[in-house]
């Protein structure tokens, strides 16, 4: 017999991606395409446009609002979905509006993340600075 076996030693599939980074003009580009890979893997694609999304707009905050671009990115696998968080250093926790000027160039981000995904906050982190989140819910749309 010819078959495949395979290894009794082969790791399971991870259910988190992290990564520490300097953020820059093409970091969202490529923190995108491991969201969309791990979310394959996970076989959530059909978040893939929220999350991506999403967590563009914390990586957009990072390299607009921390003042060294730092920040630690977190996707985990959850039962029900995935979540995300965006850990950076500096300590000021943003404020969320309920109305945004239509004429202003900033300030949606919030706005926008609050309208796509199921759940978000702010927390200080531990050691300085704070942690952006979302989660998105898992469950297939019929």
């Amino acid at each position: 017999m010819n078959g495949y076996f395979p290894s009794i030693y082969a790791s399971p599939v991870s259910l988190q991606y992290r990564m520490t980074l300097t953020a820059g003009a093409h970091s969202a580009r490529h923190i995108r395409r491991i969201a969309r890979t791990h979310l394959e893997i996970w076989e959530l694609e059909h978040l893939t446009d929220t999350v991506e999304l999403a967590l563009t707009e914390l990586i957009a905050n990072v390299v607009r609002h921390v003042p060294d671009s730092r920040c630690k990115i977190l996707l985990l696998k959850q039962r029900t979905g995935v979540r995300a968080e965006a850990t950076d250093t500096h300590p000021e926790l943003p404020t969320p509006t309920t109305t945004v000027d239509p004429d202003s160039e900033s300030g949606r981000g919030l706005f926008l993340l609050a309208a796509l995904v199921d759940r978000w906050g702010v927390s200080p982190a531990s050691g300085g600075g704070k942690t952006v989140w979302f989660e998105c819910d898992g469950i297939t749309p019929h």
